[in-house]
């Protein structure tokens, strides 16, 4: 079974961006499990406004109705490469008592076309990086409520957006439901990027010895104000002993790797160390003097 990671550069304007994703799908080669897209690759930038005109309203999750473009766009890659499309993440219209409001949303579509799973991104982007540029993504968007995996193609799969990264808490949480391969799909800057790219994405698969697949954003946008802001790329696939089996540096295309679920059994056999976190989390810690 294979995994695939795009790395696109998206600006705000979907129906380019899916002919961008379109284009690359038709330069690479056949891949029989998984492929996922990068974070906000539907509209990326941008004014409210514009964000706003991008999002979709999505059907109501397994009812089969039809949805926007881009979900259609996912749902109908799945069908044509009969793999399963984890469709990094688009912008959700918030509906009912939620309308006003976007939301960073992930939906995985199976080799039939059929929604199987829909991941809210929790933790939400709002920091000042090194150079100075502040972020706030809650000003636009709403944080899910809940951790979410799914099963696909035999495998237990766990869904994660970009900043969740950061979090070990929420990556333990995905291995405690099972988790073998965890997602990623991110649009990170480039000075966090230098930083914490590969020391994170590599440390959430040491200690959860799960397969991490982290497609991304890459190259120059344009921001609500019309300034130009960067992503970082490098999209990789790490295996459970924490290295980097395949990687997008630069430029946009599609990588992929064989996942080797009897490599995560022996890692997992050998090192036992959920078992050994659960005998930790039952002593209780000594006190420390002043």
């Amino acid at each position: 079974m294979r995994v695939g990671v795009m790395q696109m550069n998206p600006g705000y304007d979907k129906a380019a961006n899916i002919a961008q994703a379109q284009g690359l799908l038709t330069n690479t080669h056949a891949i029989d499990g998984f492929l996922s897209l990068p974070e906000m690759w539907s509209c990326l930038g941008g004014d409210r406004a514009r964000k706003l005109d991008q999002a979709e309203n999505l059907p109501g999750f397994g009812t089969g109705a039809t949805g926007g473009a881009a979900y259609e766009f996912l749902r109908d890659t799945a069908r044509n490469l009969r793999c399963v499309v984890h469709g990094g993440s688009i912008g959700e219209l918030g509906q009912g008592a939620e309308a006003g409001r976007l939301f960073n949303t992930t939906v995985v579509f199976d080799a039939d076309g059929r929604e199987i799973a829909r991941y809210r991104k929790i933790h939400l982007f709002d920091i000042t990086t090194p150079d100075g540029t502040g972020y706030r993504e809650s000003a636009m968007y709403g944080a899910g409520q809940e951790i979410v995996t799914y099963q696909a193609a035999g495998v237990t799969v766990g869904a994660s957006i970009c900043y969740d990264m950061r979090f070990g808490e929420m990556f333990l949480s995905l291995r405690r439901r099972g988790a073998e391969l965890i997602f990623v799909p991110s649009s990170f800057t480039v000075p966090t990027g230098q930083a914490h790219w590969h020391v994170l994405l590599r440390a959430r698969a040491i200690e959860t010895q799960c397969w991490i697949a982290a497609p991304a954003t890459v190259g120059q946008h344009l921001d609500a104000s019309g300034g130009t802001r960067t992503t970082y790329g490098h999209s990789l696939i790490c295996d459970p002993w924490g290295q980097v089996v395949a990687e997008q540096e630069e430029g946009l295309g599609i990588v992929d790797a064989e996942i080797d679920r009897s490599l995560t059994a022996r890692i997992r056999r050998d090192m036992p160390v959920l078992e050994h976190r659960g005998m930790s989390e039952a002593v209780p810690l000594a006190g420390r003097a002043a």
